[in-house]
C-alpha cells in the first residue's frame, strides 16, 4: 500500500484483507469442527476427569510434600443436555470461538500490514512490541485459566450442594459458557501490564500510586481467589491469588520503567 494511494485504493486493500481474514477463520473453524472428539473429549471436557493434568500434578505435589489438602477430591461430574439443538450449536459455536483465538496472530498480522505504511518509522517498533506483548499476556491468561482456575472452580461448584437432597446436573450450555467466560476474562485480565503501560505513557498512572495501594491489591487478589476457589484450603487459594498479585507488581514495574525513560 503506497502513501500516494487513493481512498478507493485503500478501501480495496482493506476489503481483500477482510476477505482473507474471514476465509482463514472459516477454514480453521471447519478443521476444528472435523476434529470433534479431540477438541471436546481431550481439551474442552478434560477438566471433568480425575486424570486431568492439573489434578495429577497437585496430588503428586501433595504426596511429595506430605500436605494432603493440596490434592483435590475429584468427583465424577456428568454433563447433561436439555435442548434439542444445543449439542450441534455448541459444536459450531466452539469451533468458531477456537478458530478466532487460533487465528489471532494471523488476523493482527493482516491488520499490521494494512496499518504499518501509515506509521512513522519510530512508531513501528513500539507497535510491534505491543502486539507481541498482547499475544503473550492473552495466551498466558488463557493457560492459567485452563490449567488452574477453571478446573478448581468447576470441581468446587460442580460438587457444591445447599442440601444433600438436591443433586447437581450441570447442563452443557452452562459448562461451555463458564468455560468460555473464564478463558476470555483471564485473557483480558492479563492485559493489565499493557493497559498500565499506555496509561503511564499518557501520564494518567503513576508507579507511586500502585506502590501506595499494594496492600489493597493483596486483599483484592485474595478476595478474587477466594471467590474462584471458595474452600477451606488456604494453600489452593494462595496458588490462585499469587499470579494475580504478581500481575499487579509487574504492572507497577512497567509503569516505573516508563517513568524512568520519560
Amino acid at each position: 500500500m503506497g502513501d500516494n494511494q487513493s481512498f478507493w485504493g485503500h478501501l480495496e486493500v482493506m476489503r481483500w484483507m477482510l476477505v482473507r481474514c474471514i476465509a482463514v477463520v472459516f477454514i480453521l473453524a471447519i478443521v476444528i469442527f472435523s476434529f470433534k472428539d479431540f477438541v471436546f473429549d481431550s481439551v474442552i471436557f478434560a477438566p471433568c476427569r480425575a486424570d486431568f493434568v492439573t489434578y495429577r500434578a497437585m496430588c503428586g505435589l501433595a504426596e511429595k510434600t506430605g500436605f494432603a489438602a493440596l490434592c483435590p477430591e475429584i468427583s465424577q461430574i456428568s454433563l447433561i443436555n436439555i435442548n434439542l439443538s444445543s449439542q450441534l450449536m455448541t459444536h459450531i459455536s466452539v469451533s468458531f470461538y477456537l478458530s478466532i483465538i487460533l487465528a489471532l496472530p494471523y488476523l493482527l498480522t493482516e491488520v499490521w500490514v494494512f496499518v504499518a505504511p501509515a506509521l512513522y518509522k519510530h512508531e513501528r517498533r513500539p507497535a510491534v512490541t505491543a502486539v507481541v506483548a498482547f499475544f503473550f499476556q492473552f495466551f498466558l491468561g488463557i493457560a492459567l485459566s485452563y490449567f488452574l482456575i477453571f478446573p478448581l472452580t468447576f470441581n468446587f461448584l460442580g460438587n457444591y450442594q445447599v442440601s444433600e437432597s438436591i443433586s447437581n446436573q450441570i447442563s452443557l450450555s452452562s459448562y461451555i459458557s463458564t468455560f468460555n467466560g473464564l478463558m476470555l476474562s483471564m485473557g483480558l485480565v492479563f492485559e493489565m501490564p499493557i493497559v498500565a503501560y499506555f496509561f503511564a505513557r499518557i501520564g494518567i498512572l503513576k508507579a507511586s500510586f500502585l506502590s501506595r495501594y499494594r496492600k489493597v491489591a493483596i486483599v483484592i487478589s485474595m478476595a478474587v481467589a477466594a471467590f474462584i476457589t471458595p474452600s477451606t484450603d488456604v494453600f489452593t487459594m494462595c496458588i490462585v491469588a499469587l499470579p494475580l498479585y504478581l500481575l499487579y507488581e509487574f504492572s507497577r514495574i512497567v509503569v516505573k520503567h516508563v517513568e524512568l525513560k520519560a
